[in-house]
């Protein structure tokens, strides 16, 4: 296998990722939008395609950076995990059409810069596909390519395509992917373009009042197969008052999340499940939908819950959620 940063240019054209760029430890200024959540470096270059075939553990498939950056092909690193494909998951619709399993991976399992989708009610996923059509739901912080990609996908897709797609990534069960742990100070950080990666050299860095989210391995991550893991670092007594805030809404402060995401937070009939979930993507959409940039069906059942809380309630909310089991 190549090296990580021999890899960063594999997610650059599939889904917009990849470049060096050191973030600031310190969280936003107040009023400000969490920049943390949103990480954006654009101007990486995509290093050419050398040919070679790239490989995953426990796979014997092989595919090249330029199958990998593909919009699309979805590379299926293990056949066997998943029921089959759908062609709009698995090779999309030129030209604006792309395959879904690309960005999201095969799986569903998707990673810090998108949604995992797996195991998402099918009626939720048509339904937030029809807000991006429509428009209703949009985004804040910077124009950021992977919610650009996903407009445009949504606005060409047709209800069949929605459908299926919709219907094969609501049969996937969610899986395991995020081991969360509290911390003052991390490993040093870059940003790749959409996501974070530790930084070579080895050095330390205030944590702050961030969640950096990083793949456990950058190359199998930008290989883009659906087993890689990930870990969340959250500044120390997170988990605790995000666990309060989630389970008793914080004395007003916000809702409890178990009247309508279900006990364990894993989803209630056509509310989608959040436990176990990315907490850089759980941070975008608590603040998007307080923003109300997030718009559509929904939007209106969460305004109660987002609109007294702080980035602070929102980044402990978004660790905890992010440590329970899917």
């Amino acid at each position: 296998m190549k090296s990580a940063l021999g890899g960063l240019a594999i997610l650059v054209a599939v889904c917009g990722t990849a470049a060096a760029q050191t973030p600031g430890a310190a969280s936003s200024p107040p009023g400000s939008y969490p920049a943390w959540a949103y990480p954006w470096a654009p101007d990486f270059k995509a290093a050419p395609d050398d040919g070679v075939p790239r490989h995953v553990p426990d796979s014997t498939a092989a595919f090249t950076i330029t199958q990998e950056r593909d919009l699309f092909f979805a590379p299926d690193w293990h056949p066997g995990d998943h029921p089959p494909m759908p062609s709009v998951v698995a090779h999309g619709r030129p030209p604006d059409v792309r395959a879904c399993g690309s960005c999201h991976r095969t799986e569903g399992t998707g990673g810090p810069e998108n949604a995992s989708l797996a195991g998402l009610p099918a009626a939720y996923i048509t339904q937030q596909m029809a807000d991006y059509k429509s428009g209703v739901r949009k985004f804040s912080g910077p124009q950021r390519s992977p919610v650009l990609l996903m407009t445009a996908i949504a606005k060409a897709a047709t209800d069949a395509e929605m459908k299926a797609a919709a219907a094969y990534f609501a049969s996937l069960k969610p899986k395991s992917v995020i081991r969360v742990v509290e911390a003052d100070s991390v490993p040093a950080t870059q940003i790749a373009r959409v996501f974070y990666m530790l930084a070579k050299d080895g050095a330390k860095e205030p944590l702050g009042e961030r969640i950096i989210e990083v793949p456990e391995d950058v190359a199998q991550f930008e290989h883009r197969d659906s087993r890689a893991q990930f870990i969340a670092y959250v500044p120390n007594g997170s988990l605790a008052r995000g666990e309060t805030l989630a389970r008793t809404g914080g004395s007003g402060i916000t809702i409890a999340c178990a009247g309508c995401h279900g006990p364990a937070l894993q989803g209630l009939g056509s509310i989608p499940g959040i436990a176990g979930r990315s907490p850089s993507y759980l941070m975008r959409q608590l603040y998007d939908l307080q923003q109300h940039t997030r718009n559509g069906t929904g939007a209106a059942l969460m305004e109660p819950v987002v609109e007294k809380l702080s980035q602070n309630d929102m980044l402990s909310l978004a660790a905890y959620v992010a440590s329970l089991k899917p």
